[in-house]
């Protein structure tokens, strides 16, 4: 049983911030991560598939326009990490996330995914990141292949039983003898703590994941994201 769990979208920049935070701290305190999967797609499906007037109906916006194509390529890229895991396990899987944030949001493409008019060409960096990881063609082919949708949305679910359906990414896992108690989404911060302030903020949240009924505390985005 590794020590944390990471449930990520490859396209959440602020998810991407927010497991090198836990990587920083897994390597300090010699902890493992199991990196697990959850899709914006799957969490915005009401909001993509309504029409105005359901949306309106229903109380909620609908998705912006480029948010089709966050779905898209987040759902391809981790129908590839699905892949990857079946074939390599998860140590591969984490390998082939940091690629995917290296190019997305350490090399810029992201910000065009989250712009109003999204991307121009998603598959085109799906490609990118497929060559940058050197994957192989059985592989590289599982983008297009639903059935490992089944896996992505089972992890999903599965971290929203833990949390609730009200949330967003990143969800982490902070003691994984506890699931049900100990997992939140976030922290969601705009930049990557290092060194002993990683390990000060660690510790603050393990204590506050485990604390029984504990249900939110919140304040608004600090700033734009910086993944230095």
């Amino acid at each position: 049983m590794a020590d944390i769990e990471f449930f990520f979208d490859p396209l959440c920049p602020w998810a991407w911030i927010t497991s090198r935070w836990v990587v920083e701290v897994a390597e300090q305190r010699d902890l493992s991560v199991e990196w697990r999967f959850i899709s914006l797609a799957m969490i915005n499906e009401v909001r993509l598939n309504a029409t105005p007037e359901e949306a309106a109906e229903l109380g909620i916006e609908p998705a912006p326009p480029g948010f089709a194509a966050v779905a898209a390529a987040g759902a391809s890229l981790l129908r590839i990490a699905a892949a990857i895991r079946q074939d390599s396990g998860n140590q591969a899987v984490g390998e082939f996330y940091t690629t995917c944030g290296n190019l997305l949001h350490k090399g810029g493409r992201s910000a065009a995914f989250w712009s109003a008019e999204g991307p121009s060409d998603p598959a085109g960096v799906v490609s990118e990141i497929i060559a940058a990881a050197d994957l192989s063609p059985e592989i590289a082919a599982a983008a297009d292949q639903e059935e490992f949708d089944v896996v992505v949305r089972a992890e999903s679910d599965l971290a929203f039983e833990r949390t609730g359906k009200d949330v967003g990414t990143p969800i982490i896992t902070f003691d994984t003898t506890r699931p049900n108690e100990a997992t939140l989404f976030g922290p969601v911060i705009n930049r990557i703590p290092r060194g002993e302030e990683a390990l000060q903020l660690w510790d603050a949240m393990w204590i506050v994941a485990r604390t029984p009924g504990l249900a939110e505390f919140k304040r608004s985005l600090r700033g734009a994201p910086n993944f230095d």
